[in-house]
C-alpha cells in the first residue's frame, strides 16, 4: 500500500525538551488522538528516527488535551469495507500492527504518558511501552469486541496477559470494559497514579533517572527483559544474561561507571 502522508497539519509532533529525552505527542485531540492511517505512518517515521537517533536515550509518549488515543478512527473503519481486496485490507492491518513491534523494539524505553483514555490501538501503544504513569482520568479497555472484531488485535493478545495475568485480560478482551486509573494500578498495568497536569513531568522524571545509567546497559537491559519474558527456562534466560554481562563489562562506560561511584561524582558515559 503507498503510504500518503500530508505534511499541512502533523498528526504527530516530536520535541527534545530535555537532553536526552524526546517526547512524541499524538496530535488530533479533537478526537482523542484516534489513529488514520496518517497518523500511523508519521508516528511510526519518528519512532524510526529516533531508534537510529544516538543523542534519544529515553522516548516519552503521550496525546495532546485531554487523551491519550482513542484507537482506529471509527469514520475511517466504516469505509474500510471500500477496500478493494484482502490483500489491501492485510495491508492496513499490518501497518497498525506494526506499530505496537516498533515501540517494543525500539533501543530505547518508551515511557508512556497516559493522560487519558487508551482504547483499543491506543491500549496496544501503552502496552508497548516499556514504562506506563496514568492521569486520575485515564481509561483503558480493549475495544475490539465491542465494534464487531476480536479481542485479539495488534498485539493486545500478547502483551496485556503478560502484564496484567491471563485472568483479568481475558476478561478485558472479552468484555471491552473500561479499566479506571485507579484499577490499572491495582492490577500492574500502570507504575503510578498522578494528577493530569503531572502526568508528562512524572514520565520526565522516571526518564532522567534512566538516562543516569549508561546509554549500552540501559539499551541491553530493555532487550533482555523482553526477551527473557519468552524465555523457555530459567537456564535459558542465565544464560542470556551471561553473555549479556560479558558484553558490558568490555565497555568504557562500565568502567567510569564503577570510577564514578568510588570518587562520589557524576558518571560521564561517552556509549563506548
Amino acid at each position: 500500500m503507498k503510504k500518503e502522508i500530508s505534511h499541512d497539519m502533523p498528526t504527530v509532533l516530536v520535541e527534545h525538551p530535555r537532553a536526552g529525552t524526546a517526547l512524541v505527542t499524538l496530535n488530533r485531540p479533537q478526537s482523542l488522538n484516534s489513529f488514520n492511517l496518517q497518523t500511523v505512518y508519521e508516528l511510526d517515521a519518528i519512532l524510526s528516527s529516533l531508534a537510529t537517533d544516538d543523542s534519544c536515550r529515553v522516548v516519552v509518549l503521550t496525546g495532546a488535551g485531554r487523551g491519550f488515543c482513542s484507537g482506529h478512527e471509527l469514520a475511517e473503519m466504516r469505509n474500510s469495507g471500500e477496500l478493494v481486496s484482502p490483500v489491501e485490507a492485510m495491508a492496513v492491518q499490518q501497518a497498525f500492527a506494526a506499530l505496537t513491534v516498533r515501540v517494543r523494539t525500539m533501543p530505547q524505553p518508551v515511557v508512556a504518558a497516559v493522560n487519558g483514555p487508551a482504547a483499543g490501538a491506543g491500549l496496544a501503544l501503552a502496552l508497548a511501552s516499556d514504562i506506563r504513569i496514568c492521569s486520575e482520568s485515564a481509561k483503558f479497555n480493549a475495544a475490539f469486541v465491542r465494534i464487531g472484531l476480536s479481542g485479539c488485535d495488534v498485539g493486545v493478545s500478547y502483551l496485556l496477559p503478560r502484564i496484567v495475568g491471563p485472568t483479568l485480560a481475558f476478561e478485558m478482551m472479552l468484555t471491552g470494559r473500561l479499566v479506571g486509573a485507579d484499577e490499572a494500578l491495582r492490577s500492574g498495568l500502570v507504575l503510578r497514579v498522578v494528577p493530569g497536569s503531572e502526568v508528562v513531568p512524572a514520565a520526565f522524571a522516571v526518564a532522567e533517572s534512566i538516562c543516569a545509567n549508561s546509554p549500552f546497559g540501559v539499551r541491553m537491559t530493555k532487550e533482555v527483559m523482553w526477551a527473557n519474558l519468552d524465555a523457555p527456562s530459567l537456564q535459558s534466560a542465565i544464560d542470556m544474561e551471561n553473555r549479556t554481562q560479558v558484553l558490558c563489562v568490555q565497555t568504557r562506560d562500565m568502567q567510569e561507571a564503577i570510577a564514578a561511584f568510588v570518587d562520589k561524582r557524576p558518571p560521564v558515559f561517552t556509549n563506548s
